[in-house]
């Protein structure tokens, strides 16, 4: 049996990620089935999911560059880790609240997991994610975050106590949300975000005592049967748990027959409600956010703004989508833009009310400069920047986005390809065909590109790409954090490295040296074309060298050169 956890360390927080992925994972269909509010679109479990599947795979990021050492990573670096991973990948008004509820945890976790931090991390949780919200209101994700809190705060030290009243305190919080909200009480649900922390706090609790709470069974005819939820000193009230459409709900899951009259400014008010969901990462100064937040503020509702530290995720409903975007431009940068038009069919890009395509190419870049290329070529992008690996719901929403029949998609990166294999099935269970093309670097893909023809078969075409790229060799030039063994000896601290097909095999002292070795090394087995894709703090005068030394050594040799904006590597280079 293994060892249960003193207190929530690394080790702790990567099961309670691992956890709550599998509980949403779970109940992500029944989720979806209750969520009424803020708009009844359906896709609050599968945000909740797509938001932890990104904290989850940051954390272990942490632990696979911990995979040579003896010690696991400290808990600061794990809870930061799994805070930044559900901001960066955080989905919809549910996935964006949970963020800042896991970051406002994750600020008092850094300094001690045990019982009594434990108890402030939740009260910072839930105190966080209500000063993100613009229009806070009860009978929501917000109530049961407060609740869990305030069960937990006053129980005696013991970290099992504390999660299990958490947990207990927001079950009892969820049960009583009908009551607070109108539109739940009307189609006899409970709030579906609220759901969603309840099912995180219960992976919570299986992690710290090693049992998972028991789920709410359901009837013999499938229906969701009531769980029973003690509630203000030992009452006993039935919490409607979702999966099955009330009788005299529509398939949204309002009533049939009954007006709207939830909170002014919502949906549910008997108003059409905003057109659109605006969601973007945002880079930008605290001052600036303020005015932002006041912009967007006017602009629509359900505004929710979370973040710091210069990193922001925006969350807004309006009518005018490009004014929320303008807005972000004005206040910062913002970058990941994902706009939904509530009105369509499936609740994803207006664009899917068009005639699909027969084929289209989604292929994840590196930096801005090489998705400006890939959009030229008419591919639909996704921008992987350092440290953010796209999830495999980012790539989903690609594929829907490029609206095609067939898709061909590109990851560029070999660490994506269970990533890149998941969301092919999961496109695939949608009805689109789609083939993966296992690139393992962008010169690969952009190789692969080059020989794309939508006129062809589609197996032909794939059999092309797929052809293309396998004989793309790729390179890409690092710098040294720390000493350390390499294929090619021991480097320090600040040397350039040169990785050719993923192995280190030059150690060097400056950028251009070190790019002169290995296209030597490179180019020595034959080669046709070379490709340089430049960081965007790289000088054209080292490409215009590195042609010339081409030129000069390989006479038959032709040079392509990309900007590649800001990406991780200062240079990527391709031979085919």
């Amino acid at each position: 049996m293994p060892q249960l956890p003193d207190d929530l360390d690394a080790v702790a927080v990567r099961t309670w990620c691992s956890l709550a992925l599998e509980a949403l994972g779970r109940e992500r269909a029944e989720i979806d089935a209750i969520n009424v509010y803020p708009v009844a679109d359906g896709d609050t479990g599968t945000n909740l999911y797509l938001t932890v599947e990104s904290a989850a795979a940051a954390v272990e990021a942490v632990f696979a560059a911990h995979e040579t050492g003896t010690t696991a990573p400290a808990t600061a670096d794990a809870v930061r880790a799994m805070a930044h991973g559900a901001l960066i990948g955080a989905r919809g008004n549910s996935g964006t609240i949970l963020a800042q509820l896991l970051r406002g945890m994750a600020g008092v976790l850094a300094d001690g997991g045990d019982a009594a931090h434990l108890r402030l991390a939740l009260t910072s949780a839930a105190d966080a994610a209500r000063q993100a919200v613009a229009h806070p209101v009860e009978g929501t994700v917000l109530t049961v975050a407060a609740g869990a809190a305030e069960a937990a705060r006053g129980e005696d030290p013991g970290l099992s106590t504390v999660v299990t009243a958490a947990y207990e305190g927001a079950r009892a919080a969820l049960a009583r949300t009908p009551d607070q909200l109108a539109v739940l009480g009307r189609a006899g649900v409970v709030d579906a975000g609220g759901r969603g922390l309840v099912a995180v706090l219960g992976a919570l609790v299986e992690t710290v005592t090693g049992q998972a709470p028991v789920r709410t069974p359901r009837t013999a005819s499938g229906h969701a049967a009531k769980a029973p939820v003690t509630v203000d000193g030992g009452s006993v009230v039935g919490l409607p748990v979702g999966g099955t459409p009330v009788e005299g709900v529509t398939e949204g899951g309002l009533p049939a027959d009954a007006p709207g009259d939830g909170p002014p400014g919502c949906p549910e008010d008997g108003a059409a409600g905003p057109a659109f969901e605006v969601i973007y990462l945002l880079e930008a100064h605290d001052e600036q956010v303020a005015r932002l937040r006041t912009r967007l503020d006017a602009l629509g509702d359900s505004l929710v703004v979370v973040g710091g530290d210069g990193l922001w995720h925006v969350h807004v409903h309006v009518d005018d989508a490009g004014a929320a975007v303008e807005a972000g431009v004005e206040a910062g940068r913002p970058y990941r833009i994902r706009i939904t038009h509530f009105a369509t069919e499936s609740g994803h890009d207006v664009r899917v009310q068009a005639e699909p395509a027969q084929r289209a190419v989604v292929v994840v870049v590196p930096g801005d400069g090489l998705a400006g290329l890939c959009t030229e070529a008419g591919a639909t992008t996704v921008i992987a920047r350092p440290g953010e690996p796209p999830a495999s719901g980012e790539l989903v929403d690609a594929i829907r986005r490029a609206h095609a029949r067939e898709v061909v998609l590109l990851p560029n990166d070999a660490a994506l390809r269970h990533t890149a294999a998941a969301a092919a099935e999961q496109a695939r269970t949608e009805g689109v065909r789609v083939a993966l093309v296992p690139t393992r670097a962008a010169v690969q893909g952009i190789a692969a590109l080059a020989v794309h023809e939508p006129g062809r078969g589609f197996d032909e075409d794939v059999v092309a790409m797929t052809a293309a790229a396998g004989a793309t060799r790729y390179a890409e030039l690092a710098v040294a954090e720390r000493q350390s063994w390499t294929m090619a000896g021991i480097c320090q601290a600040g040397d350039v490295l040169g990785l050719i097909d993923g192995d280190v095999a030059v150690i060097g002292a400056d950028v251009p040296g070190t790019a002169r070795t290995v296209l030597d090394r490179m180019l020595a087995a034959g080669g046709e074309l070379v490709t340089l894709v430049l960081g965007e703090d790289v000088p054209d005068a080292l490409a215009d060298a590195l042609e010339a030394h081409v030129r000069e050594g390989h006479l038959a040799v032709d040079t392509m050169v990309y900007r590649g904006g800001h990406q991780r590597a200062p240079l990527l280079i391709g031979v085919e």
